[in-house]
């Protein structure tokens, strides 16, 4: 995890949920590339904890996120360029791996926003699995007053959570929503006065399920956008052999006949 004394991305830890916060309030957590590591490098931390069961992203202070410093990002032009380079086996870059790693998470994540969601805010919460927001918070591909388009993932996201006409209608005209606008939409999930403690409380409502069937629920809903029918329907049987295999899923049939609560051990799996 990024040293806590100078880290841009805070991380911690209580009953399996994780609670991962933008910490650069007094810029409204603008992004730089140290910003971009450290999502990255938590990510990576928190996918080999078995025991984890949920994160919640949110921004320190008033917003969660006001998209990409430019100003600090290019006084390090070097830094720039090799951000862009693509890493061989993954298949994304800095940007893109700083929202991606999150799909790839085995665990739901769920964004809290307030405040300001811009460009790489926008993306980094699209990267969540479900987004909780407050009624005035702001959302924005502000990418395109830049001239620019979403390159954070943003493009594949923003279409599969609106529909691809909606998601082209935002990018090209960066159209400013409220919380409210974002729900009507779709592209939030769930607006709540406090959208932190509502991110909470839902984090510990799917903290009480199988971790196992959890996991194989993101990663057949995250293939089913490119898979065909056919490949879908194949990851389905596989998904559920493994699961009936499972400590976790004769932990929840057992409880289930004698009605009592279930008590998951970790995850099976990475």
């Amino acid at each position: 995890m990024p040293d806590p004394a100078t880290a841009l991305v805070t991380t911690s830890v209580s009953e399996g949920i994780a609670h991962v916060r933008l910490n650069r309030p007094d810029k409204l957590n603008a992004l730089t590339l140290q910003t971009l590591d450290e999502l990255i490098e938590t990510a990576r931390e928190l996918r080999r904890d078995r025991d984890l069961r949920a994160v919640i992203i949110s921004g320190e202070g008033d917003s969660f996120c006001a998209g990409l410093d430019f100003a600090s990002v290019m006084k390090k032009p070097a830094g720039i360029v090799g951000a862009f380079v693509p890493n061989p086996f993954r298949g994304t870059n800095t940007f893109q791996e700083a929202c991606w790693a999150w799909r790839r998470l085995p665990v739901p994540v769920i964004a809290a926003v307030e405040g300001h969601c811009y460009g790489g805010g926008i993306q980094i919460a699209l990267a969540a699995d479900f987004r909780f927001a407050s009624p005035d918070s702001q959302w924005s591909v502000l990418e395109g007053r830049w001239g620019l388009i979403p390159d954070m993932s943003g493009i594949r996201s923003l279409s599969e959570v609106v529909g691809i006409d909606t998601a082209k209608r935002l990018t090209m005209t960066a159209q400013t929503l409220s919380g409210k606008e974002a729900l009507d939409l779709g592209l939030v999930t769930e607006v709540a006065a406090e959208p932190v403690t509502a991110a909470e409380d839902f984090a510990r409502e799917l903290a009480a399920r199988s971790p196992d069937a959890l996991a194989a629920a993101k990663r057949l809903f995250n293939a089913s956008y490119t898979d065909s029918a056919r490949r879908t329907f194949a990851r389905e049987r596989a998904e559920q052999l493994f699961l009936l295999a499972t400590s976790n899923t004769r932990a929840g049939r057992t409880a289930a006949f004698t009605k009592v609560a279930p008590i998951f051990g970790p995850r099976a799996r990475r």
